[in-house]
C-alpha cells in the first residue's frame, strides 16, 4: 500500500508494472456531451495550477480521462486506472468524480518532481464506509478569517472529509448576522482579549462571506452543518438581549473559558421567537439539511431559582428543572422540522427525557465518550461519533508533553486511527445507526490559523481513514510509512504540522 501511501486507504489496489509519465503536469479536460463534471474539473486544475502553476502544467504526453459510468452504487465511489500514456477516472456521479480527482492529487503531489509527473501503474477502486466524515472549527472563541477557511477546506477534500461543522456561537461570541436581532453582532461578536491587554476584539461573518463558504465548500462536495448553541453557552445571547435571562443581568460576552450558569430563561417565551429567526437565517443562508442546536453543559441552578421557570414547571407538570431542557429541545427540533431541517444535539440531550421524549429523527453526537452513542442507537436514534476519550479532540496535545501546545488532556494519532465508531454493546440494528464521526477543533486557546493547523494536521488524516476505510484492515504501522509521504504533500499545501509520535 506504500506505493501509491494514499490516505484514507482505498477499498482496493492492483499494482501493475510501468508507470504513467510525462514531462509536466498533464489536466484532465472536459469530455464531450459531459457538462456535469465541468465545475470538478475546473476545481481540480485550479488546486493543480495553484500549487506548481500554469508554466509546470503543459504536459501532453499523457492523457487524463474523466468518464462517467454507470455501475457504481454510491454516489463517492470511483475508479481509477493509471497506465503507461493514459489515466482514466471513471464514476457515476459528480461527488464520486471529485474524490478520485483528489486521489489522484495525492499522486501528483507525490509524484511531480523536477518537471517530470510519474506514477506507478495500477488499478484504485474506492467507496466510503460511513456517510459522515466530518471535522468541526470552533470560530466563536476565535475569529478565523474567510482565506483560512477555504484553505482548510481545500485541504479536508484531499482526505474526502465531507462534512464541516461550523461552531458559530458560544459564550466567548456571536458569529452570525440575524437581521430580527442586529444586537447579536454588534453586541454579541465583541470581547475582550487578554493577550491585548483587555483590549475589544470582535468579528463576525456577513450573509455574502456565508454564502461564499458554502458555494466553496459544495464545489468541494463538502456540506456546511451550522451550529448555534441553546439553551445553554449563550452569554453572548444575554449581553445582548439581558432580558432573555433568568436575572436580566447584567451579562457580558465572556473572556474566560468556562461553563456558565447564565442560560436561556426556560420560562420566558420571548426565546422562542429568537430562535424562530435563527432558524430562518439558518434555512435560508445553509441548504444542509441539518442543523446542529447544541444542547450541552447547560447548568439548571438560574431554573431552580428563577420564578418564571418554577411556573413553567408546574405549567408542565415536571419535577426538576433539568427536565425542561428537554422540553426545549422538542420545541426546537419541532422548529426546525416544520423548516425541512433535521436537529443534531450534543449527547447531553438523552438525559432527562421521560416527560418529554426526543423526537425521533434528532441525531445524537456522542462527545463526553461513546457511551452517549451507544445509549442513543439503542433508541433508534442516528449517531455521530467524536469522543473526546478516543482521539476526536483536536484541541488536546499529540502526546503528553509540556512543550506540546493543547489544553485538557491528549489525543494521539494513534487513538484517532484506531477509533471504532460502532461499538461492541451495539447490535446490527444500532450499528446501522452509526452515520460516522469527526474531529472537533475547540478554539480556547488556538488564537491563530498556523496553530489551527498544527493541532488539525496530521490526525485529521488519521480520523478521515477511519471513518472512510473502516472495513479495512487497520495497521498503524502501514498507516505510519504512507503519512510520511502524504505529510509531504501537506507541506506543499503550505500547512503547518505536527510530526512526531504517532502514540
Amino acid at each position: 500500500m506504500v506505493k501509491y501511501a494514499i490516505i484514507p486507504e482505498p477499498a482496493f489496489i492492483q499494482n501493475h508494472n510501468g508507470n504513467f509519465q510525462c514531462c509536466g503536469i498533464s489536466l484532465p479536460t472536459l469530455p464531450e456531451n459531459n457538462n456535469n463534471i465541468q465545475k470538478e474539473i475546473q476545481i481540480f486544475n485550479a488546486q493543480i495550477i495553484n500549487t506548481w502553476g500554469k508554466k509546470a502544467c503543459t504536459g501532453n504526453s499523457g492523457k487524463i480521462n474523466l468518464i462517467t459510468a454507470e455501475g457504481f452504487f454510491d454516489t463517492e465511489s470511483y475508479q481509477l486506472e493509471i497506465l503507461p500514456n493514459e489515466i482514466r477516472l471513471c464514476s457515476s456521479a459528480e461527488t464520486g468524480m471529485y474524490r478520485g480527482l483528489q486521489t489522484l492529487r495525492q499522486l501528483f503531489l507525490s509524484g511531480y518532481r523536477e518537471g517530470i509527473l510519474s506514477i506507478p501503474c495500477g488499478i484504485i477502486k474506492d467507496k466510503p464506509h460511513f456517510p459522515w466524515r466530518g471535522f468541526m472549527l470552533d470560530c466563536s472563541r476565535y475569529f478565523y478569517s474567510i482565506e483560512f477557511i477555504k484553505k482548510l477546506l481545500d485541504a479536508l477534500s484531499l482526505q474526502h472529509i465531507n462534512i464541516f461543522h461550523w461552531h458559530l456561537t458560544d459564550d466567548q461570541g456571536w458569529r452570525l448576522p440575524v437581521r430580527q436581532y442586529p444586537l447579536l453582532t454588534e453586541i454579541g461578536s465583541k470581547r475582550q482579549d487578554h493577550r491585548l491587554h483587555g483590549e475589544f476584539i470582535s468579528g463576525f461573518y456577513s450573509e455574502v462571506q456565508i454564502r461564499d463558504i458554502v458555494e466553496y465548500a459544495a464545489g468541494r462536495h463538502i456540506e456546511v452543518v451550522p451550529e448555534i448553541d441553546l439553551p445553554g453557552h449563550t452569554s453572548a445571547i444575554l449581553a445582548a438581549y439581558p432580558h432573555l435571562g433568568c436575572t436580566g443581568g447584567p451579562y457580558r460576552v465572556e473572556d474566560r473559558y468556562s461553563i456558565f450558569e447564565d442560560v436561556l430563561c426556560a420560562g420566558n417565551d420571548d426565546i422562542f421567537p429568537l430562535a424562530e429567526a435563527l432558524f430562518d437565517t439558518l434555512a435560508e443562508l445553509f441548504p444542509s439539511k441539518y442543523v446542529h442546536i447544541g444542547g450541552d453543559e447547560v447548568r439548571f441552578n438560574r431554573w431552580a431559582e428563577c420564578p418564571k421557570c418554577q411556573k413553567r414547571l408546574r405549567e408542565l407538570g415536571l419535577k426538576e428543572p433539568a427536565q425542561l431542557q428537554s422540553w426545549i429541545t422538542s420545541r426546537l427540533t419541532g422548529m426546525l422540522q416544520q423548516r425541512g431541517k433535521t436537529a443534531i444535539g450534543w449527547d447531553e440531550v438523552l438525559e432527562n427525557t421521560d416527560k418529554f421524549p426526543l423526537p425521533d429523527d434528532l441525531i445524537v453526537m456522542s462527545w463526553r465518550d461513546q457511551k452517549g452513542g451507544s445509549k442513543a442507537a439503542a433508541r433508534g436514534h442516528r449517531v455521530i461519533m467524536t469522543p473526546c476519550t478516543d482521539g476526536c479532540y483536536l484541541d488536546y496535545k499529540h502526546i503528553d508533553q509540556c512543550e506540546e501546545p493543547g489544553q485538557l488532556s491528549v489525543s494521539t494519532i494513534a487513538q484517532c486511527f484506531n477509533l471504532n465508531p460502532i461499538t461492541a454493546e451495539m447490535d446490527d440494528t444500532a450499528a446501522s445507526l452509526v452515520l460516522g464521526g469527526q474531529g472537533n477543533l475547540w478554539s480556547e486557546i488556538i488564537y491563530a490559523g498556523k496553530i489551527a493547523e498544527y493541532m488539525i494536521f496530521p490526525r485529521i488524516c488519521a480520523l478521515a481513514e477511519t471513518f472512510w476505510s473502516a472495513d479495512k484492515d487497520h495497521n498503524i504501522e502501514d498507516f505510519g510509512k504512507r503519512l510520511e509521504i502524504h505529510q509531504q504533500r501537506l507541506d506543499k499545501l503550505g500547512l503547518l504540522q505536527y510530526r512526531g509520535p504517532l502514540e
